[in-house]
């Protein structure tokens, strides 16, 4: 037990700190070769954080462990909502254009809400999850088209393009990647086998402490952005990333078994309407007040401890 909980916390570590390098790196890489921040902050960074989230499920998707698979892609997106969300307004409420959370806020919202009505049979199926995918497919669209009208403003960083620069980022972006795959690995493997030590079920550790871990990379941004009094980085690079989380990663797990992914009931009674109550919550009143209130991160806060709770309970209960 002692080393199955060791060999769990070296899987986070690195998974900490490989999103860490492979983050820094990809913003390298974009910046370097000329892309517009917006492009870089929408996708890359986006991309970038999602990758544990999508490494752990697609693992877990092809050993047959549904409830990890499940309960981590849906648990990160309620962690980075009801938990990081949720710190980044308390410490920081912002005020934004309409414009900038609308689209994505939506896309987001839709993919939650076909994620669920896609699921209520017990199984997402390879034509929901084509489905699901193409919102994937506009997210990126849209991206790389307001890429391209904000191509013609020359904000962008000039970055270092020495040899020695060169190197280093490929490093970081490779060993960033391998130590992800590798923490990847280490988390289901172990995380399943305390689970199983301790009588609790993959689909609840999988949606709490897999889940958290595997949203580091997100908590880590987020706490950097607060630092620095950049609340709309941190809300853009949580929602790009829930986008992504919400319609490429069960979708893909699906597609790559082959097979429709089977949805345990834990998911689809209760993770994802909390997950879609969430996304709710979180763009909603933003649209109409046209500002993060701290009330509303309070709200989340709140909500994502009951939620936590009545896991809990219903584990004791078992």
């Amino acid at each position: 037990m002692a080393i199955a909980i060791l060999f769990f916390l070296i899987g986070l570590i690195l998974i900490i700190k490989g999103g860490d390098f492979f983050v820094d790196a990809s913003v390298w890489i974009a910046e370097a070769s000329g892309m517009p921040k917006f492009l870089i902050g929408a996708t890359i960074v986006s991309m970038a954080t999602t990758i544990p989230e999508l490494l752990v499920s697609l693992i877990s998707a092809a050993e047959g462990n549904v409830g990890m698979c499940c309960g981590n892609a849906i648990g990160s997106v309620t962690a980075n909502l009801g938990l990081i969300f949720g710190i980044s307004i308390v410490c920081i409420p912002a005020v934004l254009r309409r414009g900038d959370i609308a689209f994505k806020g939506i896309l987001m919202i839709a993919a939650c809400a076909f994620l669920f009505l896609f699921s209520r049979s017990g199984e997402l199926s390879i034509g929901g999850s084509l489905v699901i995918l193409a919102l994937f497919a506009v997210y990126v669209t849209y991206n790389i088209f307001e890429a391209r009208k904000a191509n013609s403003s020359d904000d962008r960083e000039k970055v270092s393009t020495d040899r020695r620069s060169v190197i280093t980022n490929i490093v970081k972006f490779v060993g960033g990647a391998a130590a992800i795959a590798v923490g990847a690995r280490l988390l289901v493997d172990y995380g399943s086998e305390i689970a199983r030590s301790i009588g609790i079920s993959d689909a609840i550790i999988g949606v709490t402490l897999v889940a958290i871990g595997t949203s580091l990379p997100e908590l880590v941004t987020t706490i950097t952005a607060i630092s620095r009094k950049e609340s709309s980085l941190s809300i853009g690079n949580i929602i790009g990333a829930n986008v992504i989380d919400l319609s490429l990663i069960l979708p893909l797990c699906a597609l790559v078994s082959g097979k429709p992914l089977p949805m345990l009931p834990q998911t689809i009674q209760l993770d994802l309407p909390v997950c879609l109550g969430y996304c709710l919550i979180a763009v909603v009143p933003a649209l109409i007040f046209k500002r993060f209130h701290r009330l509303t991160g309070i709200i989340m806060l709140t909500c994502y401890a009951a939620y936590v709770a009545v896991l809990c309970v219903s584990y004791a209960a078992v």
